[in-house]
């Protein structure tokens, strides 16, 4: 079977990380998740925004970086739960335009960032999990993490429109759009087999609409 590098995108409480654990033990693919617990600067991130945002996203950079080179070098397809583009293009977009990264930085950490994506592999599909707003803060909610609340639906909506703008014109691989307010792929096995046979299509070239789901089995 081919060799694919598959990246997972979408807001906050889309369903990201489920949904790469669950394509990565049903297809058999290496996975990489976002850098939460070990990550060293999101504590004081949290604590002064203005003052740690630009060295956030330079661990974000390398963490991620550092994912792609070793999925590359696993014999094994991948998936990775977040891109390095959303790094850029959603969260240092909008840690600017809130005012939490000076414009000095910005402009230093852009200028670093098409260095290193530039000589990365191209990925050979994105996946981007949508749901709405509403959705996504219950979400929020249920799980509960610290650094999760102060998270708001205006935040959430502003994320959501930088999403769209970026998708609007990304061309480096093919989109597969999956809406997952109605998609339990963890408690239905139906909604998980949809979801794969719609990577696996995709991946094969096959042209394919958005996927939307049935809360129903």
């Amino acid at each position: 079977m081919a060799k694919h590098l598959v990246l997972v995108a979408g807001n906050i409480g889309a369903g990201k990380t489920t949904l790469t654990e669950r394509i990565g033990a049903r297809l058999g693919w290496w996975t990489g998740y976002e850098s939460v617990a070990d990550n060293p600067y999101l504590p004081d991130f949290y604590g002064d925004m203005r003052a740690w945002s630009f060295h956030l996203q330079i661990f974000f950079l390398g963490h991620r970086a550092d994912q792609y080179l070793l999925a590359s070098h696993d014999a094994r397809s991948s998936i990775l739960d977040r891109s390095i583009y959303e790094d850029a293009h959603i969260f240092a977009r909008a840690l600017h335009h809130l005012g939490n990264l000076n414009e000095r930085d910005y402009l230093a950490y852009r200028k670093l960032f098409e260095l290193v994506v530039n000589g990365l592999p191209r990925p050979d599909l994105l996946i981007y999990l949508k749901a709405p707003v509403s959705v996504l803060m219950e979400r929020i909610r249920r799980r509960a993490r610290n650094i999760e609340t102060g998270i708001t639906a205006e935040y959430l909506t502003l994320l959501e429109s930088f999403y769209e703008e970026w998708l609007g014109s990304f061309d480096l691989c093919p989109v597969l759009a999956i809406h997952t307010d109605n998609l339990d792929y963890v408690n239905y096995p139906s909604h998980l087999d949809l979801v794969a046979e719609r990577i696996q299509d995709k991946l094969a070239g096959r042209e394919i609409m958005e996927l939307r789901g049935d809360s129903s089995d």
